[in-house]
């Protein structure tokens, strides 16, 4: 039987919507918080009758900090994936998101190992590669440098990713699949989904950054590839284009009719804006919409290649960043009525 962690996520709730509409009979782990509502509202994006493939899921209270709780969920498990982490740029959230993504990894896959766990999927970032050089693309295999442009989120993947790599080396069969920026549908307040609502309100600035963007539903989809194929031991950088920044929320306006972003915010003008955003959020004790972290990324160039994960399943073709952003907007439009 297959379990999923973080399965109420962007990633892990399209995940299960693969493997139930598969007929597969999943697992998930939850904390005793967490809103399971959120998987129903994604299964019904792509099926008229979600309640029945929500049949299909066992629900398992257990946490990533509690071992023991771990050990009692994966009894009659044979394979895990592993979707659950924290995301946030916020420095007050720097230690319960290392805590939780790099503790909760290394508990995961300890338990994983005493339990015999056939094979786990391991669901990293972008941010826990290297950046390469000279206007190179990155791979699998740029190299990881310490340095302060490094985020905390960046640093806590970074270690999680060693956790696994660590029980590889330890008999557990793993494969890591590192997403760029994932478009889909989900929680409209929440991580990458927000950026829709956001857009939807019209955003007048734009950065010089360029980024890799990839669906939500190829990366579900190559993860249950990956898990099904002899591969192992590997990461794989899952990137269906690079584009700006720019280019990104043009398509997102251009999806609600919006009028496209017309004022470019420089380095300056961006440091300007985390710093006031962050004197609105000690005020008003609301979270701040712009941190250093984040006005850093947005200036930053990235390029990614996917050429090793188009080896090993030649003729796969990824969803553009245009259909993508395009089906997006309407799913987002349609949950406006």
């Amino acid at each position: 039987m297959i379990l999923v962690t973080g399965g109420t996520g962007l990633v892990g709730s399209h995940l299960l919507y693969e493997l139930c509409s598969s007929g597969r009979l999943v697992s998930v782990l939850k904390r005793s918080n967490s809103n399971i509502a959120n998987v129903r509202k994604v299964f019904s994006y792509y099926t008229s009758d979600p309640d029945t493939l929500l049949k299909n899921i066992e629900w398992r209270d257990a946490s990533l900090l509690d071992v023991y709780s771990l050990l009692d969920a994966m009894e009659g498990i044979t394979e895990i994936y592993h979707c659950a982490a924290m995301v946030s740029f916020e420095a007050a959230h720097q230690d319960e998101m290392m805590r939780t993504n790099i503790e909760g990894t290394a508990n995961l896959v300890n338990a994983a190992l005493e339990k015999g766990i056939r094979k786990f999927c391991h669901v990293s970032s972008i941010s826990a590669l290297g950046r390469a050089e000279n206007g190179e693309l990155t791979n699998e295999d740029t190299f990881w440098k310490s340095s302060p442009d490094n985020s905390n989120y960046s640093i806590s993947k970074y270690g999680a990713e060693r956790e696994v790599w660590r029980a590889s080396e330890e008999g557990l069969n793993v494969v890591i699949v590192n997403p760029s920026l994932i478009v889909g549908p989900g929680n409209w307040e929440q991580s990458s989904p927000n950026m829709f609502s956001k857009g939807y309100k019209g955003i007048k600035f734009y950065s010089s950054g360029i980024n890799g963007f990839v669906d939500v539903r190829d990366v579900a989809r190559l993860m249950i590839r990956l898990m099904e194929s002899p591969l192992s031991n590997q990461r794989f950088l899952l990137n269906a284009e690079n584009a700006s920044f720019r280019h990104f929320f043009d398509l997102i306006h251009k999806g609600f009719s919006k009028t496209p972003s017309t004022i470019k915010a420089g380095k300056f003008l961006s440091s300007l804006a985390w710093r006031a955003d962050k004197f609105r959020s000690l005020l008003t004790g609301s979270a701040p919409l712009i941190t250093r972290e984040t006005a850093r990324s947005a200036h930053r160039i990235s390029r990614f290649s996917n050429q090793k994960i188009l080896d090993a399943f030649p003729g796969y073709e990824f969803i553009s960043l245009e259909q993508s952003v395009s089906d997006t907007c309407k799913l987002f439009l349609k949950d406006l009525q």
